[in-house]
């Protein structure tokens, strides 16, 4: 048996895989312990019964600790000299005509960062040896202080890792959680690897103690495993993401994505999908671009910390059907970013006044009360419209026309969120689909696809529990990289061969924990690389082969095509570095088969429930493949409500998707 949960600022989506069928469960979410709702979750799935079973976990802990400031109290023990690499950053300016822009502070204050006498140079010679004693000395006057985690980051330790290790025994023999750049990662850039090592600290002990509550209290009802879903859309032992959290801090958009991946694959009868994922929720809504595959990145900020980790190349935008909507101090509608949350939600929740985006879907009609969340939770329409009253009354206009301004707004907002990874990218949003789930996405979807003319628009089955099924479509993954900075690789044959090896070693040592063998195991290796003079570097596939000059023509000439693709030219004349070369491992595990639903030629109106504000209604689950449904029309479910605007018709597959068209 394997269960997925997926824990969300709103809701906590629960998937249960029996060998034979899937059922879904939605509890609202548990802000002051969301440990306590993935315990709901499984209570209401199980019931009384007992069974054994594995656990895959998508948290929003590391996340959500970062971003509210609740980390643990960590020191930095850094080379001599680079004491305030925290604070000086990259110089930066994220509001540059801002005057009132306020400075980023560090994770870890000033009294808490220290140096040690110790240099490696550039090229990877030891230089300075530091004094234990003198280190050990420092280490015991933190422990007096109450600090028992550690975040080393020493100048090229890439290169040479000893003198972190050595800090590390020290450290540990003392009872230190410790964090060592070397090992989270081993890559070039002071001030990013210094920042990912100091968030991995930060938030590995919540991230354990997380992790701890959880493990204790599925471990009742049996649950024999428990894996947390990454960053990189992969999965990793508990007690592997406790020491590493920084990997899982977009775990929860990451499972979205690779549910979405495996869903495309699967309604478009293709290995190499195009599709637009469209995930929105209570409080956000998550976009990316899958170009045939998942694409990741190691360029993203978390609450404007840089994390350099592998992650799934996702675009974030704070509109969901909990953002709030208001009047600003000139007069106009704003949309979001806040949003009401789980609790106390929405208008019609019943407890707050905050008119939010589901608000105004309630009194547009789109939301059919009767039907929300499968008919348990009561909606209060008449709260709905006395929250949207306020925001009308300001506007000058009735109630339905502020309903209808607020859903433009966050129309518009989420077009913007997917102009971004398409259009800004140099893709045409035309020539993918876009695939929509979250709790809201089908509320909004093909409004937004109309606006950017995208032609389709597929609702997976399950849409509001997605991301939950995601979960349970994840390998095992892990991975590797290190910095290797070379102008000539023919020459450098040997450095690049000697990091692979030892990344190689690595990955087989952490997998066979993972329970894989090396054999059992797929193996995908990549290097970055740029024009020399350039800051930035784009990864590209390596296929590796004996004939290594083979190996690097190859590679070179696919790096002139993909940056012609990314910024519109190449420069086949000048010369290119490579500069960190990378190993991705996955562990193939056990997923949920595809199940289908009958067919039929009978007429959709056999899944005709009734109408709501003059729109017919259609229960989902009735409807079999091969059925054609065309709007205006709602399509109710138990987590989801699909709204199909005029001229949309949508046709039924035979896994239960709906594929939605213009004519």
């Amino acid at each position: 048996m394997l269960i997925g949960i997926d824990t969300g600022g709103t809701f906590t989506d629960l998937v249960l895989y029996d060998g034979r069928t899937l059922r879904t469960v939605k509890v609202p979410s548990t802000p002051d312990d969301f440990a306590r709702g993935v315990s709901d979750a499984i209570d209401q799935a199980l019931g009384d019964a007992s069974h054994s079973f594995t656990l895959v976990h998508a948290s929003t802990v590391a996340t959500n600790a970062l971003l509210e400031g609740k980390v643990a109290r960590v020191a930095l023990l850094t080379t001599r000299g680079c004491r305030d690499v925290l604070a000086i950053g990259r110089q930066q300016r994220p509001a540059l005509y801002d005057l009132h822009a306020a400075q980023q502070v560090p994770l870890i204050p000033r009294s808490l960062r220290r140096e040690v006498n110790e240099r490696i140079s550039a090229e990877g010679e030891v230089l300075q040896t530091f004094t234990e004693s003198a280190v050990d000395e420092q280490l015991k006057r933190w422990q007096t202080q109450g600090i028992d985690t550690l975040a080393v980051c020493l100048l090229f330790s890439f290169l040479r890792p000893e003198h972190e290790k050595t800090i590390a025994r020290l450290a540990r023999k003392r009872g230190f959680s410790v964090s060592l750049s070397s090992e989270i990662l081993p890559e070039f850039r002071e001030y990013e690897r210094t920042s990912t090592t100091v968030i991995n600290a930060c938030v590995s002990p919540i991230m354990r103690r997380y992790i701890k509550r959880i493990a204790q209290q599925v471990k009742r009802r049996g649950a024999e495993r428990l894996r947390i879903v990454q960053s990189n859309g992969g999965s990793l032992s508990a007690r592997a993401a406790g020491d590493t959290a920084v990997h899982t801090l977009l775990s929860g958009p990451a499972a979205g994505v690779a549910g979405a991946f495996a869903c495309a694959q699967q309604a478009l009868s293709t290995e190499h999908p195009n599709c637009i994922t469209f995930d929105m929720g209570g409080t956000s809504t998550d976009v990316a671009l899958l170009n045939g595959e998942i694409a990741t990145t190691t360029e993203m900020d978390i609450a404007g910390y840089p994390a350099r980790v592998p992650m799934i190349d996702i675009h974030t935008v704070g509109a969901g059907g909990g953002s709030i909507a208001r009047i600003d101090a000139g007069g106009a509608l704003l949309v979001g970013p806040e949003s009401v949350g789980a609790d106390p939600g929405p208008a019609c929740y019943g407890k707050a006044l905050h008119a939010s985006v589901t608000d105004a879907n309630v009194v547009l009609g789109r939301i059919v009360p009767a039907h929300f969340l499968g008919g348990k939770k009561a909606l209060h329409v008449d709260r709905s419209q006395a929250a949207l009253s306020s925001v009308a009354k300001s506007m000058g206009t009735d109630i339905p026309s502020a309903a209808s301004a607020i859903v433009r707004i966050v129309n518009a907002n989420m077009e913007r969120a997917i102009r971004v990874i398409s259009v800004e990218r140099g893709y045409d949003p035309r020539h993918f689909t876009l695939l929509s789930f979250g709790g809201a996405g089908g509320l909004h979807a093909f409004e937004v696809a109309e606006a950017l003319h995208i032609p389709r628009v597929l609702i997976p089955r399950h849409p509001g529990v997605l991301s939950a099924w995601g979960t349970l479509s994840m390998d095992v993954m892990k991975d590797y990289s290190r910095t290797v900075m070379c102008r000539d690789p023919r020459r450098a044959k040997k450095t690049i061969h000697r990091a692979l090896d030892a990344m190689t070693k690595e990955a087989t040592r952490a997998m066979r924990t993972e329970g894989f063998a090396e054999t059992a195991c797929h193996w995908e290796h990549r290097v970055d690389l740029r024009y020399a003079g350039q800051s930035f570097e784009l990864p590209i596939p390596l296929t590796l082969d004996d004939d290594w000059e083979k190996v690097v023509a190859t590679t070179e000439t696919a790096f002139h095509a993909r940056h012609r693709e990314r910024y519109g030219h190449a420069a086949e004349g000048t010369p290119i570095e490579w500069v960190t070369v990378r190993i991705r491992v996955r562990g193939k595990v056990t997923k949920p088969k595809a199940q289908t639903i009958a067919s039929g030629r009978r007429s959709p109106n056999r899944a005709k429930i009734g109408s709501h504000q003059g729109h017919p209604i259609y229960d989902r689950d009735e409807l079999l493949a091969g059925h054609k449904v065309t709007g205006p029309a709602l399509l109710v479910e138990s987590f989801a409500t699909t709204w199909l605007p005029k001229d949309w018709h949508v046709t039924v597959d035979t896994f239960g998707h709906m594929h939605g068209e213009l004519p």
